[in-house]
């Protein structure tokens, strides 16, 4: 049963690997092909470091990193907090339902409602005009762009987070509840004592995970805006790799940034599981 999968992943992940060659190659793909483009050595990585627009790129990826692990990844455990602790099933999948539909949504659709609402004819901005005030345009700032793409993310996805932190707290065994309260553990004392170590091995598997995939932060999403804030603001490694090889077709340098971003996830994905276990859980491996 597992070998249609594993042959999936070996056509569309594993065999892909061999075009990490072109990040080492002077590589023409009309003319030349793969084998027979000429080797340059590292020359693609001396282009690409000298580059400033990859630096710029780097820096905006790692600033909206930081934003969506620290603003994005607890809000999901706080709303399976607080729908646990309604007590009717049907309020509890009402809200569930309408809290992860935004997750079904295209990047276009979520882009165009925040332009509906946070635009310069957006919803917020007429409000304000036709009450005196002077409007405000969100969708065109730079300075708040990492902000709005996290808030984005947040509307799409966190919902969908939800699931599985509410199936984590399925498994909690009501008795422990129980006997906190028998101890006079109020609710507050109980989430932190019973509620929280039983959700603390799924936290830290889904925080490596996505600390791994963190450098990706969102290649349809930052691109439909970029022309919006400029790629000052807005370039990430993702549109700076896809409009240096596909826009530019200098393949190469594409291809080692490409690699570069692949060996610096690895990297943190490592260095997150190696946390994960000096706090006693097991994360992606075991040690």
């Amino acid at each position: 049963m597992t070998v249609p999968a594993v042959g999936l992943l070996g056509l569309f992940v594993y065999v892909p690997l061999i075009w990490t060659t072109v990040a080492f190659k002077d590589y023409d793909p009309f003319l030349a092909g793969l084998w027979a483009s000429p080797w340059t050595g590292a020359e693609n990585f001396s282009l690409l470091f000298s580059d400033s627009r990859f630096w710029d790129a780097a820096a905006n990826t790692l600033a909206i990193t930081f934003l969506q692990l620290t603003l994005f990844f607890p809000i999901p455990i706080a709303l399976a907090l607080l729908l646990n602790s309604l007590l009717s099933d049907r309020v509890r999948g009402a809200v569930q339902s309408v809290l992860y539909l935004p997750h079904f949504f295209s990047w276009v659709l979520v882009v165009t409602v925040f332009q509906q609402m946070l635009g310069g004819a957006g919803l917020l901005s007429q409000f304000l005009r036709e009450r005196g005030h002077e409007g405000f345009d969100l969708m065109t700032d730079p300075a708040v762009f990492k902000f709005l793409v996290t808030a984005q993310l947040v509307w799409k996805d966190a919902g969908w987070g939800v699931i599985v932190f509410l199936a984590a707290l399925a498994a909690v065994n009501p008795e422990l509840y129980e006997a906190a309260a028998a101890d006079g553990a109020g609710r507050l004392r109980r989430m932190w004592h019973v509620t929280l170590p039983a959700l603390r091995p799924v936290i830290a598997l889904l925080l490596v995970l996505r600390v791994g995939d963190s450098l990706t932060v969102g290649f349809e999403q930052i691109l439909l805006q970029r022309d919006a804030v400029g790629p000052g603001a807005s370039e990430v490694f993702d549109t700076y790799v896809w409009w240096v090889g596909i826009a530019n077709g200098d393949y190469g340098v594409a291809a080692a940034g490409g690699l570069i971003k692949g060996v610096f996830s690895l990297v943190l994905v490592l260095l997150a599981n190696k946390v994960a276990h000096l706090l006693g859980e097991q994360g992606v491996y075991r040690r």
